[in-house]
């Protein structure tokens, strides 16, 4: 019997999907124990997008985080996503950054690097490859999926044989928008398979368009080792498809099975599902299926980001000419997968079109630099007269991107000066200077107060329901242990907005 393995995406790609990333640390940590006896290929926890919200949004070292989930998974692999040259930012950094964040990641418990380019370009991975296997760490070359007309199995293999060439120890289809079909996932599995026998090969699909169970199952059948769930108070919509579903479906085949059992993954979804209701403010309400992503290809955050755009100017109602403008913009910058950053490069630019009445008539600087090659090579070329459209006469790069950047380490290290108390802070530093700076700031004048502060309103909270209570008897039934319960939970929620 060959067993399926399955990596648990509650705690990382999630929550991003379906909360806006914004699960805290102390939600996470109680479930990590129980979480490490269910026998998971690995548990994703970081990367992505939750290293920016940490200090952004939840004043959170995502350092810190790193190191308490890994202190309580004492069995289980820690998995992360790394945008290759952009590590966990938006933009290339130097590879000096790249190597540094490397190297730290492992040392605070990172075991398996997820390393995708945005545009598929290889030499982008390049840096990010060495540093992983240099460190000690696992390094899972990845496909970022999509259609086009230069999108085929054999562009794919091709790229997968350029990473295995490379030093990649597994390979993954990244399919963000959840687009992989069942048949392409039989054929592109298949294929991965015969081309590289030996190379463990793993399976990310988004629930979005409804494909994504069928893509798993065809998947395994095909050899697929590794296929990623979230657990089911967790899933579904743009989020994974639920764990306890495939684990359910695949025990039915004896040459299949995940071995997991659904009794210990019952518990864990509950515990998900109390802890997903702290966060309602930030629910997605993207839910279900949209058979639409179908034919736009627009994956359900970035539809999201859409609309708050076209919001802003009171345009709402010109979603469905931008989704249009969209394929027309992705086409015209050949083809580009839509994941971060190219997805927000591609979808403002077609907000823009849209709204000025003129293509390209204002180009962003993101736009630019993608067409000048900042960003690496795209799969086909960019049309000559949208070229000069954008850039003018300026002329593109054909070089890897990071080759012009100096190095950035003991410049930021100078710039956040002993804000910085090691080279974690510094690298925090780098990826997002502004936002680093002000939590740095916050944590060096006490930080801790703020739940100091936390308890007192909470405090005081219940001594004023306490009072109302003792003044109308008769219509109070709810006992004071749970106004007190309900009180945290609300001023909770109020932190979570801020």
């Amino acid at each position: 019997m060959t067993r399926v393995g399955i990596m648990e995406t509650a705690i990382r790609d999630g929550h991003q999907s379906l909360l806006a990333t914004r699960m805290r640390t102390e939600d996470m940590l109680p479930a990590l124990e129980r979480m490490d006896e269910i026998g998971y290929h690995s548990i994703e926890c970081w990367g992505g997008a939750t290293f920016d919200t940490a200090m952004r949004f939840l004043k959170e070292d995502p350092w810190e985080r790193l190191r308490e989930v890994k202190k309580r998974l004492k069995k289980t692999p820690t998995q992360m996503l790394l945008r290759g040259q952009n590590a966990v930012g938006y933009r290339h950094y130097a590879d000096d950054v790249v190597r540094a964040f490397c190297d730290r990641a492992v040392a605070n418990g990172m075991d398996i690097f997820r390393i995708f380019d945005a545009l598929n370009d290889t030499r982008n991975l390049e840096t990010a490859f060495d540093a992983v296997k240099r460190a000690g760490g696992h390094v899972q070359a990845t496909i970022c999926y999509t259609i086009s007309p230069v999108h085929t199995v054999d562009t794919y293999a091709k790229m997968a044989g350029e990473m295995v060439q490379m030093g990649a120890d597994s390979l993954c289809i990244k399919d963000m928008a959840g687009l992989l079909s069942p048949m392409m996932a039989r054929a592109l599995v298949t294929r991965l398979k015969n081309d590289h026998p030996r190379m463990l090969v793993q399976m990310h699909c988004h629930d979005t368009s409804g494909y994504s169970e069928m893509a798993y199952l065809m998947g395994v059948q095909a050899g697929a080792d590794v296929i990623d769930c979230a657990i089911s108070s967790i899933a579904g919509g743009t989020s994974q498809p639920a764990t306890e579903t495939l684990v359910a479906a695949l025990a039915e085949d004896p040459d299949h099975a995940t071995g997991l059992d659904l009794e210990k993954l019952g518990d864990l979804a509950a515990y998900f599902r109390d802890v997903r209701k702290r966060y309602w403010k930030f629910e997605s309400n993207l839910l279900g299926v949209d058979a639409g992503v179908l034919s736009h290809q627009v994956p359900g955050g970035m539809i999201s980001n859409l609309v708050g755009q076209l919001r802003e100017q009171g345009q709402e109602a010109k979603l469905p000419l931008v989704l249009k403008e969209n394929a027309a913009v992705r086409a015209d910058l050949g083809y580009p997968p839509l994941v971060t950053p190219s997805s927000q490069i591609v979808g403002t630019q077609a907000v823009l079109n849209v709204l000025t009445g003129k293509r390209y008539g204002t180009v962003t600087r993101e736009t630019k630099n993608l067409a000048r090659g900042m960003y690496g090579r795209t799969a086909a070329p960019i049309a000559p007269d949208v070229l000069k459209t954008i850039l003018g006469n300026d002329q593109p790069i054909g070089h890897r991107p990071a080759d012009d950047l100096a190095p950035e380490m003991e410049k930021s290290q100078e710039e956040i000066g002993d804000l910085a108390g090691n080279i974690d802070d510094v690298l925090s530093y780098v990826m997002f200077p502004q936002p680093a700076k002000e939590f740095l700031q916050w944590r060096r004048e006490g930080g801790g107060p703020e739940r100091e502060l936390v308890a007192a309103v909470v405090a005081a909270m219940v001594v004023r329901e306490k009072r109302t209570a003792a003044a109308t008897p008769a219509v109070t039934t709810e006992p004071a242990a749970n106004g007190a319960a309900n009180s945290w939970r609300s001023f909770g929620r109020m932190r979570q907005m801020r």
